[in-house]
């Protein structure tokens, strides 16, 4: 589930191990690359986080990262 925090949408990932992990990362910057919106990524171990902000807008939420947290849900509804 997103949640908007301090102007940003975040949301925490966790999979079974490192691999399924960076898989994700991987799909993710695909479709981030695609949409020309590139979150804040980090990665420990199993264990995923992502922050969406739009620079160009003051470091806001916009819709630009409301259409790419619903992207990256469907590569998690994919990968799941």
């Amino acid at each position: 589930m997103w949640k908007e925090i301090d102007g940003k949408l975040y949301q925490k990932f966790e999979f079974k191990n490192f691999n399924a992990a960076f898989a994700f990362i991987s799909s993710v910057a695909l479709v981030s690359e695609k949409a020309d919106h590139h979150p804040t990524i980090t990665n420990t171990y199993s264990k995923v986080e992502i922050w969406l902000t739009t620079h160009d807008a003051g470091n806001t939420v916009t819709k630009k990262d409301r259409d790419l947290a619903l992207q990256i849900d469907k590569v998690l509804d994919f990968r799941l």
